[in-house]
């Protein structure tokens, strides 16, 4: 089966889908599906953008509204997991995953399906310790503080996955499990992103909760995003009392979707078959939900998820060969994932925008429906429309202060410091991204768009400065993408590269479609106006004053205005 992986998707499905259909004519292949690790972005109007947890000035409002208008439709089955960068509003209503639009699922807070025999797990958001051990007591209208709460990863969730007993095939997380880049060329990730060097050497570089599902669940392959660099790497497992052969897992986390990135990649994946070509639920999890039901928390307490040795008088959830056979012959059919989607708000109009709107609380008619079937709890109703932590039942729970988007906008820096403890008990000191803006909120764990490519752009702004100079290139990130005629040499090199760390399969890498003028993804204005390096060593040479370039000058710019002093 030809599977698609897409790193951070940003919302830029047109590019992708693109990017699909070019590789599609130029190998004579077809993709069967498509998993996305995050980032997503699925984002119906301006109410949704305003629930993205970034400054304003960063909000963009992309192309998926076309999709769920039905203006235009996925020509792939789409499979998704949340990132940290999201429509917090419109993911929560689908707590146990659920369509976004025709053709395009999202996996929920954490999931199972099936997909023509081979089992897809998947777990949203990313690792904050603070938050791990609290419910999913998160509603609009979000503060600064729930805003970001919403797609950081809880135990329960984690919890659940580890009942699972059956192989599963594919797993995807946004954030990597801690300790991957032990099993790839680590050397290589540090040479490409200096910034990771102390953490890497820490070992405090990815999730920790992550970082146990991979041992613990042991799949096939493990795909992931969020640090915006490719990483293969070949995970031998110990073998377990009765186990004749070493398990193995094959890791792949790729970039996000820029022109000459390595964004996309797919891959050929072994699969029994024994399936049909639908979206199914997975019975095993299923089953699993039932059971742990009475377990579901909205608290922004922490919740003490069952453990052995623990108070609790049973631990271990997991079901039996014969719960999940009985589950399975109770829903017959119902194991198909219904299309029922059906657009629950305005999606966003160029002709007519409407700067206005704002999120409300809505439970989703596809988690009302799943609910009553199994008899399950949705979390997203259980907070009600009171407002998550400020409107709920749990408004007495203290909350530190909110800080502003002016403030954030001082802040922000999409790539930050590490993100997590040497341990699952608290935070620990964190390696520097030497050009990123220093960061004041503990919890700024915004590190998309930009900053983690600064010292990648850092390192390499001198040789690439003198090669434009020398040879007039124009700005390998800025400008179109690479060449079709140029793939061919690119691609054998990284698909070796990636045989070599063990992944499996008919490997096809990819940064971006075809020439510029119809698939790359474009600079923005703010790009096109910075100043190129010729012009700006003529300017240096003309004042006898030292100008230094940063990439995306003009953001940093642009900032004089603000009174806060952001540079």
């Amino acid at each position: 089966m030809k599977i698609a992986v897409e790193g951070c998707c940003h919302g830029e499905l047109d590019r992708i889908y693109e990017t699909i259909a070019y590789l599609e004519n130029r190998e004579g292949i077809t993709v069967d599906l498509l998993l996305c690790c995050g980032d997503f972005q699925a984002v119906r109007n301006e109410a949704d953008l305003k629930c993205v947890a970034v400054p304003p000035k960063y909000r963009q409002m992309q192309t998926f509204y076309k999709y769920y208008s039905g203006e235009k439709k996925a020509p792939i089955l789409t499979v998704f997991i949340g990132g940290n960068h999201e429509a917090a509003n419109h993911l929560q209503e689908l707590s146990y995953g659920g369509w976004v639009a025709p053709n395009i699922f999202y996996m929920g807070y954490a999931g199972v399906v099936r997909y023509g025999g081979l089992r897809i797990g998947g777990l949203s958001g990313i690792y904050k310790q603070h938050d791990y051990w609290k419910g999913h007591f998160e509603s609009p209208p979000y503060n600064q503080n729930t805003l970001r709460s919403a797609y950081h990863v809880r135990s329960f969730d984690v919890f659940r996955l580890k009942q699972l007993r059956l192989p599963l095939d594919v797993f995807m997380s946004h954030d990597w499990p801690r300790g991957i880049y032990r099993y790839g060329r680590s050397e290589e990730l540090v040479r490409r992103k200096r910034h990771f060097q102390n953490e890497v050497e820490t070992n405090t570089l990815g999730s920790p909760a992550a970082a146990e599902l991979l041992h613990h669940l042991r799949p096939t392959y493990w795909f992931s995003a969020h640090l915006h660099v490719k990483f293969a790497a070949f995970v031998e497992h110990k073998k377990k009392e009765g186990e004749d052969a070493v398990k193995t897992t094959r890791f792949l986390a790729l970039d996000k979707c820029l022109p000459q990135r390595e964004f996309l990649q797919v891959l050929d994946v072994p699969h029994s078959g024994e399936g049909p070509l639908q979206l199914e639920w997975d019975p095993e999890w299923l089953a699993i939900l039932q059971a742990t039901n009475h377990l579901v928390s909205a608290s922004p307490e922490k919740q003490h998820v069952p453990e052995n040795k623990s108070l609790h008088e049973r631990w271990d959830y997991s079901v039996s060969e014969e719960e999940v056979r009985m589950l399975a012959e109770s829903l017959g059919d119902g194991l198909r994932v219904a299309e029922n989607f059906l657009p629950t708000v305005p999606a966003y109009d160029p002709q007519r925008p409407d700067n206005g709107r704002e999120a409300a609380h809505s439970p989703n008619p596809q988690t009302t429906e799943l609910c009553g079937r199994l008899g399950l709890v949705d979390p997203y109703a259980m907070v009600g429309a009171g407002g998550g932590d400020e409107g709920s039942p749990f408004s007495s729970t203290p909350k530190r202060p909110s800080t502003s988007w002016r403030q954030e906008d001082a802040a922000f820096s999409p790539d930050p410091p590490s993100e997590y403890s040497t341990d699952t008990s608290g935070l620990s000191s964190s390696s520097v991204n030497p050009d990123e803006i220093p960061l004041d909120d503990d919890d700024d764990d915004e590190d998309d768009e930009e900053d983690d490519d600064n010292e990648e752009e850092k390192e390499k702004e001198e040789d690439d400065c003198r090669a434009r100079v020398h040879h007039g290139h124009s700005d390998g990130d800025g400008g179109g993408s690479r060449n079709p005629g140029e793939d061919g040499d690119n691609k054998d090199e990284a698909a070796a590269e990636t045989k070599q760390q063990g992944t499996q399969g008919d490997v096809t890498p990819t940064t971006s479609p075809a020439d510029s003028q119809t698939s790359s993804c474009k600079r923005t204005p703010e790009q096109a106006e910075a100043p190129t390096a010729a012009a700006a060593a003529a300017a240096e040479g003309a004042s006898g004053v030292k100008k230094i370039k940063r990439r995306n000058q003009s953001i940093y710019t642009a900032g004089d205005e603000d009174a806060d002093g952001k540079n």
